[in-house]
């Protein structure tokens, strides 16, 4: 059974920052993509940031130069740093993966439980 499990959520002043980590684990034979989402109350799922399993990256125009993401194939973990964080930030945080179960076959995605940033005062 696979797993992604996050970690590092919380509660931040704004201008603060956190560091969010999700880690794969279970059967698996390669984690291909992966990113970083958000769901805010009443707003639907959103990109935040996604990488790719050569380091490539995409980040939302609402994160860029605030977030980084990065990740250490070696633990099949994914991070994603939040700098200058702002109440707008508030939501919560899913990583998501593209994952093959064995060689050859097909990637499949799968979601973390996700984790609660809120920013605020």
């Amino acid at each position: 059974q696979v797993q992604l499990v996050e970690s590092g959520g919380g509660l931040v002043q704004p201008g603060g920052s956190l560091r969010l980590s999700c880690a794969v684990s279970g059967s698996i034979f390669s984690v291909n993509a992966m990113g970083w989402y958000r769901q805010a109350p009443g707003k639907a799922r959103e990109l935040v940031a996604t990488i790719s399993s050569g380091g490539n990256t995409n980040y939302a125009d609402s994160v860029k130069g605030r977030f980084t993401i990065s990740r250490d194939n070696a633990k099949n973990t994914v991070y994603l740093q939040m700098n200058t964080l702002k109440p707008e930030d508030t939501a919560v945080y899913f990583c998501g993966a593209d994952i093959a179960k064995r060689p050859g076959g097909v990637l499949e995605v799968y979601w973390g439980q996700g984790t609660q940033v809120t920013v605020s005062s």
